[in-house]
């Protein structure tokens, strides 16, 4: 009986079979066109779990012919890494040693300063990984002397596509012939928010507890967190989590969200919470949408299921927030001017290369000076109207005392 992951045996051979990531792998992609061209650089990979470090750092190892050593950070000691160190003088032929250091995060800084001599003088080409910010648990020596590479999560259609090729491998290795639906794979590949071989993982059980067909009820066995989840269930429980932040219920806000968590909706979740924070909120609370951005990072570098906790605080955030759809009624007045064919040359103050006319605001009292910048067929409309909330009535005081305030027509 075979007892190693799936995961680990449909690891990608090459470029191509590579999900995702194609800013770094794809044909234009900085990585791959790094090592195609023979020159590399030590580096530090760093993003969610299951997003294909560990393989870019093998296949970066198969292109560079050096000798290959792989430490682990949180088993290898100081000792470990000095063995390792120290075989660099007993190599032969002139292709040097990569270190590839898993998590690196868990070195201490002594282990990470035993690195600098031999990276400096190139005896060592350094390839490590982690899920932290590398700024945060790197020491500032390795980082400059390194190229940092972000690794995405995975979309879901790239994650789709490794599971149907796992497919194929499974009913071959077993000489069967099962089938996945496209929405069976669909919410596998949703469940995993990202992560490969956490996706990987869910199908390999599910295949091997179905009958022919794999079912969502093979999958769910397996997740009970996406029991009863469908796209209906997708899209009632994103209304009812955007009203509830919108009604300023913060409870209903933190149970939507994390209803959607349970079914490993992280990227959507993301998604959809920082539409509230320039629909919903806006202007009423501008740094809502750079708070909300901050924390949807930090999910996504965590993952699941510590993501909830700075998604949870977001949610809380925005419920609680003052609101004003300013921004999004702006939006949908300007559309409907710009789709009837309105304003299409603006005035010619505003075009080059001559600005004729143009008065620059700075040279005038308050730094502002009446001028028409809307196009003359739309000259007197007025998109925006400022909220009845503490922060855009503070905005809308100071455009009436420099002259610059319209009411609304």
């Amino acid at each position: 009986m075979n007892t190693t992951p799936l995961a680990e045996l449909m690891r990608p051979k090459s470029f191509d079979d590579i999900v995702g990531q194609r800013h770094l792998f794809g044909p234009y992609g900085v990585l791959r066109k790094m090592c195609e061209s023979g020159r590399l650089t030590n580096m530090i990979f760093y993003g969610p779990p299951g997003t294909g470090k560990t393989t870019a750092a093998t296949l970066v190892a198969e292109y560079s012919n050096m000798t290959f050593r792989r430490l682990n950070a949180t088993t290898a000691s100081l000792s470990d890494v000095k063995a390792v160190l120290s075989s660099t003088d007993t190599l032969f032929g002139s292709g040097g040693l990569l270190l590839y250091i898993d998590e690196i995060q868990y070195f201490n800084r002594k282990q990470q300063q035993s690195l600098l001599e031999y990276i400096e003088d190139g005896r060592v080409t350094l390839v490590a990984s982690t899920t932290e910010n590398p700024h945060f648990y790197v020491y500032n020596a390795l980082i400059s002397r390194s190229t940092l590479f972000e690794f995405k999560p995975v979309e879901e259609k790239e994650t789709v596509r490794a599971l149907r090729r796992a497919l194929e491998y499974l009913n071959r290795e077993n000489n069967r012939d099962k089938t996945a639906p496209d929405d069976v794979l669909g919410l596998i590949a949703s469940t995993a928010g990202g992560d490969v071989r956490r996706a990987l993982g869910l199908f390999e059980n599910a295949y091997f507890n179905a009958e022919n067909a794999i079912s969502a009820d093979d999958v769910l066995a397996f997740d009970a967190g996406i029991r009863n989840y469908s796209d209906d269930s997708h899209y009632d429980l994103m209304s009812a989590l955007q009203k509830s932040v919108r009604g300023s219920d913060p409870d209903a806000a933190v149970f939507y969200l994390n209803r959607l968590l349970a079914a490993g909706e992280l990227l959507a979740a993301c998604r959809r919470l920082q539409v509230m924070a320039s629909e919903d909120v806006g202007p009423a609370y501008p740094m809502a949408a750079v708070v909300t951005r901050a924390c949807c990072e930090s999910a996504v570098e965590l993952g699941l299921p510590e993501a909830a906790i700075p998604l949870t605080n977001a949610a809380i955030i925005l419920a609680t927030a003052p609101k004003s759809n300013a921004a999004e009624a702006a939006v949908m007045a300007a559309r409907a001017d710009i789709d009837a064919g309105l304003g299409a040359i603006p005035p010619e103050p505003l075009r080059s290369p001559l600005f004729k006319g143009y008065k620059y605001p700075h040279d005038y009292p308050n730094h502002y000076v009446r001028q028409q910048y809307l196009p003359d067929d739309v000259k007197d409309k007025t998109y925006y109207s400022f909220g009845n909330n503490k922060t855009e009535q503070a905005a809308a005081a100071y455009a009436k005392s420099i002259g610059s305030y319209k009411e609304k027509k």
